[in-house]
């Protein structure tokens, strides 16, 4: 078999970057509609639409385990 010269490697590259691409997309939309599914079950109409979408921006910035940390030491809602 012949060695494949510089430009027929960086197309193969190319083509496995973009499966790569591809698959990891389609991994992050599943993950994202397995957790939009959880959110179906919630009570999420207790929230304003802006509160919601900033718990969850802070939430996602602080990383879950410290944004547990911090919900979990308030007082108990009235």
């Amino acid at each position: 078999m012949p060695k494949m010269t510089e430009r027929d490697r960086l197309a193969d590259l190319e083509a496995r970057q973009r499966k790569m691409n591809d698959e990891l997309e389609g991994a992050r939309r599943a993950l994202r509609g397995k957790y939009a599914a959880m959110i179906a079950e919630m009570p999420v109409e207790k929230l304003t639409e802006r509160e919601f979408r900033e718990l969850l921006t802070q939430a996602i910035r602080v990383g879950g385990s410290a944004a547990l940390t911090a919900v979990k030491g308030l007082p108990a809602a009235i």
